[in-house]
């Protein structure tokens, strides 16, 4: 119980989110920039305003000087059901949204900030085709609070049969529907609209007036452009269910399909066929693993792009795999970037204690031959970027969100203990007092 009021008012006595504080650490892992020596990152209104090596600090900024910290950017859990429970709904559910179901209040997620974690996707339970994810940092008492970006991905599932491309294929049929449908509405309204000129047009004795009433037009402009909001065409509602895949087609909502073998990345690619939609994977890793024979088209002899070629951001396990039938070790992650691919790392599970363990668990992907520098970006400025987020998320860089995690030696080391958290500017994890 000591402890405990101890931490909390140690806590209250961080910077808010608004005020400006100026922390100094050991090194600075940026991400975007590499590693800064002796870093000082000024914070201000929940955004880093500065960082860099041994910058001057004006008389009067409060300073945070932690000389064996190490600061990274807040970790991205991109792919989670942390705080979710239901078991989703039928095979085609591409409206539904995981933001229905958050529960802010629910315990979990002041543990996830402990573990180093600023911001989880959260995706809709289901098969088939489950819905839209939702992109929020695990701190608020509301939804709005919480909410970084609702629609972040489109969550599809896919399995090497017919009834599984189907439901891609017939949902790209129904956009192909409503096209057509909005295109002869359009039509409609051009020829009601040229109909009522017509009728309207000035007869020959009329045309003596029109100087007249030229000066009324022009003292209620207001009244005219109500009129041509009115007279404006409106478009036909698309069905709910048809709505995501016109998204898909436009850029404005992105597909994560989750496969498990090299069999269903093609039968994925043949259910897109000709659609310009980009997509990424999310490829759960077992004990063998056969997908990397569809990691590079030249290397395998593909008949349609590889993943590599794609440039798809791949969400995996850090966890190394077998060849089918072998005792041979793979490191997939490797293999995938070095074919192209962007890697996104998640936890070995979705619960706490592997949310705990999970940078060493990357880091024993490191020490399996992955470069570090992609390690660092897996666990923060690709998941980041997988759901729309870079600008914001993901790196230590002037502009970027204050969320920070401060550790007491290299991320990948075993040994290293997460020492505090800022979330938005705000230290929400740890003992911090200036």
């Amino acid at each position: 119980m000591m402890l405990t009021v101890l931490s909390g008012l140690l806590l209250s006595a961080a910077p808010g989110s608004g005020e400006l504080v100026a922390i100094r650490v050991k090194r600075a892992e940026t991400v975007a920039q590499g590693p800064i020596e002796h870093a000082l990152i000024l914070v201000e209104n929940g955004k880093i305003v500065e960082i860099g090596e041994d910058l001057p600090v004006e008389r009067g900024i409060p300073i945070l000087d932690r000389p064996n910290w190490v600061a990274m950017p807040g970790l991205v859990d991109a792919y989670s059901r942390l705080g979710l429970d239901s078991e989703g709904g039928d095979d085609n559910s591409p409206e539904a949204h995981a933001s229905d179901e958050i529960f802010p209040a629910t315990d979990e997620y002041a543990d996830v900030r402990k573990y180093g974690v600023t911001t989880l996707g959260l995706y809709p339970a289901g098969n088939g085709i489950p819905g839209q994810a939702v992109a929020v940092h695990p701190a608020g008492k509301t939804l709005e609070e919480m909410l970084i970006q609702d629609s972040v991905y489109l969550k599809i599932i896919v399995r090497a049969s017919s009834s599984s491309k189907k439901l891609i294929r017939d949902g790209f049929r129904k956009a192909d529907e409503y096209v057509e449908k909005e295109k002869k509405a359009r039509e409609k309204w051009e020829k009601d609209q040229e109909a009522k000129k017509k009728k309207a047009a000035p007869k020959k004795d009329e045309k003596a007036d029109e100087k007249k009433t030229e000066e009324k037009k022009d003292a209620k402009p207001e009244a005219k452009d109500d009129k041509a909001k009115e007279e404006a065409f409106v478009p036909p509602p698309p069905d709910p269910k048809v709505k995501p895949f016109l998204d898909l087609r436009s850029g404005k909502l992105h597909a994560l399909c989750s496969i498990s073998n090299a069999a269903e990345y093609l039968h994925l690619v043949d259910a897109f066929g000709k659609e310009k939609v980009d997509f990424d994977l999310r490829i759960p890793l077992g004990r063998e693993s056969d997908v990397y024979y569809v990691a590079d088209k030249k290397t395998y002899e593909l008949d349609v792009d590889g993943i590599g070629d794609r440039k798809c951001r791949v969400v995996l396990e850090p966890v190394i795999t077998l060849q089918p039938g072998t005792m041979r070790e793979r490191n997939l992650a490797k293999e995938l970037s070095h074919a192209g691919a962007k890697i996104v790392f998640i936890p070995r599970n979705d619960n706490l204690a592997d949310l705990r363990d999970w940078l060493p668990d990357v880091g024993e992907m490191v020490g399996a031959g992955l470069d570090r520098e992609i390690a660092l970006r897996a666990v923060t400025s690709e998941p980041a970027a997988l759901m729309g987020l870079e600008s914001r998320l993901g790196s230590l860089e002037k502009g970027k969100d204050a969320d920070i995690v401060f550790l007491s030696g290299d991320p990948f080391q075993p040994s290293t203990r997460i020492q505090a958290v800022m979330l938005g500017g705000r230290f929400v994890h740890g003992e911090v007092k200036l």
